[in-house]
């Protein structure tokens, strides 16, 4: 439920559980210790009463011995009384001021609400002192109380009765003490159970803390790093996956496109490399027929050019020959004549091909022109149309601005004649040639698009070696396209072929450099 959070919130939800763990220890800690200095305050205050009671007991007892002396000397000199009389004043005066310390203490200890505090009890029993000390105040209130023998035993049993309400300060404290020890237990048994609660709750806040962090944070961590790790190690085709719905699935989605794309840019380079090999080889290839055909070609050349002209020679004078000779029929002259020239047809054959090897070895000294290619291609489909072999098939070219290369023209002129004759071999009746030509990225595009018999992967992989050839009939030398190639390649350019399979058709495009006008048209172009 909260994995779709952000880590911001995620992470102010731990902060969130470690106050509350903090607060709930530090608030079962704090209760306890203030629990405990309220308990030694309150004791300290009451137990401060108890010299105070001490003191005052003590105090009346002095009265009391005062008074038995006063009465035993009732009959002594009137110094002897006045005496003794002075000294119960003081000792009772010093009853009085211990009494108010007495009742300050209380009034004090009052402030404090606890159940030890209560001294109800005690403030009745000062209420009741304070009523005999009036009453002994009233009755010494006289100069001869102490020669008065009616006072003095009035007198004796206040004290009496004072002393007994002193005895029984104390014990109001003593029973509130016994009492307040049963509250403090209970009390303290209650504090052990509420730390024991506070400490579980703690320690399963933490738990849940921790299970949250590894959840949240250190897992998905965990998952990227070996992620990241299985990938740089070359596992491309690895893809992490997080399920949080937060920051670390949106980082774990964006390594994986990242690792996606790297893959695509690898593939891409991958064949582009595997393309420029297959050229290079190619190329060699080329260059090494080239040579061949340059050595092979001058060596055949003059034995065809003599066999032709030889056969030529036979048949004319054969015709003399036989024209007089009685014994020979007219079939077997014509028999001798057809053979004749076959042997030159086939001699001539012979030598074009050698023709057509010097021209695919020889490198041509003609300087480039600046040649608008649609023109170029205009010219060749008009003298290919007048073919009687192709005139069951369409030409379509595409109508467009004129596109300017520095070419030599009859190089390429020869580069489009044979993608176009080839085209038209590879069409069925009613089949359609479409050409286009454009400019774009600083090149000039040329495509031949056909919907003829089309090319498997193995034709394709083999199309511009030469003596190559998949010709309907099994015409042609399978030198056109390799002399295509080098004628291309040696204008900076490259040829292109792609076909989806057998009678699907196939399309050639052809690129080559464009001129610095062209380039200049074709920037306008595209900022208009």
């Amino acid at each position: 439920m909260l994995s779709p959070w952000p880590i911001r919130n995620k992470v102010l939800l731990g902060i969130g559980l470690l106050l509350v763990i903090v607060t709930t220890l530090s608030w079962s800690g704090f209760h306890g210790v203030y629990a405990y200095r309220a308990a030694v305050r309150n004791f300290r205050g009451r137990a401060e009463e108890l010299p105070l009671a001490k003191t005052f007991a003590h105090q009346v007892a002095n009265l009391r011995v005062l008074a038995a002396e006063a009465r035993s000397s009732a009959g002594d000199s009137a110094l002897t009384s006045a005496n003794l009389a002075q000294r119960f004043v003081d000792d009772l005066a010093k009853c009085t001021k211990t009494l108010t310390d007495y009742r300050s203490r209380l009034s004090s200890n009052d402030e404090d609400d606890s159940s030890i505090n209560d001294s109800h009890a005690e403030w009745d029993t000062v209420y009741r002192i304070d009523g005999s000390l009036a009453t002994i105040a009233e009755e010494i209130d006289r100069d001869d109380w102490e020669l008065d023998t009616v006072r003095l035993s009035s007198v004796r049993t206040e004290l009496d009765q004072l002393q007994s309400l002193a005895f029984e300060l104390p014990s109001h404290l003593h029973r509130r003490l016994h009492d307040y020890a049963g509250e403090v237990r209970n009390q303290y048994r209650a504090l052990i159970i509420l730390t024991w609660i506070t400490t579980a709750l703690g320690l399963l806040m933490l738990g849940l803390f921790l299970r949250l962090f590894y959840a949240w944070v250190f897992r998905p961590l965990q998952v990227l790093i070996q992620g990241s790790r299985r990938v740089a190690s070359g596992e491309f085709g690895y893809r992490i996956a997080l399920d949080t719905r937060d920051e670390m699935s949106e980082l774990a989605e964006a390594l994986n496109d990242m690792t996606s794309r790297f893959e695509t840019i690898r593939d891409d380079l991958d064949h582009q490399v595997r393309e420029r090999t297959k050229q290079v080889v190619r190329n060699e290839q080329l260059a090494s027929v080239g040579f061949l055909a340059a050595g092979v070609a001058h060596e055949i050349n003059n034995p065809l050019a003599s066999i032709a002209l030889c056969a030529e020679s036979l048949e004319s004078r054969c015709d003399e020959a036989l024209a007089d000779a009685p014994g020979v029929a007219a079939d077997d002259k014509q028999v001798i004549r057809n053979y004749l020239q076959m042997i030159q047809t086939e001699a001539f054959r012979c030598k074009g091909i050698t023709e057509r090897l010097l021209d695919f070895s020889r490198t041509s000294d003609a300087a480039r022109q600046n040649v608008d290619l649609r023109q170029l291609v205009r010219g060749v489909i008009d003298v290919v149309a007048h073919l009687g072999r192709h005139q069951d098939k369409q030409i379509e070219l595409a109508p467009g601005e004129a596109v300017i290369a520095a070419v030599k023209p009859q190089e390429i002129k020869q580069v489009v004649l044979n993608l176009i004759t080839n085209a038209l071999d590879s069409l069925s009746p009613g089949g359609l040639l479409s050409i286009q030509l454009g400019a774009s990225a600083g090149r000039a595009e040329m495509i031949f698009r056909d919907n003829g018999c089309g090319m498997t992967d193995e034709v394709l992989k083999h199309l511009f070696e030469p003596f190559f050839t998949r010709r309907r009939g099994g015409q042609g030398t399978g030198l056109g396209l390799s002399i295509s190639y080098r004628i291309v390649a040696d204008h900076g350019g490259h040829i292109d072929v792609h076909s989806d399979g057998p009678d699907r058709g196939s399309s050639f495009r052809v690129w080559l450099p464009l001129t610095e006008k062209q380039k200049e048209i074709e920037h306008r172009y595209q900022a208009a």
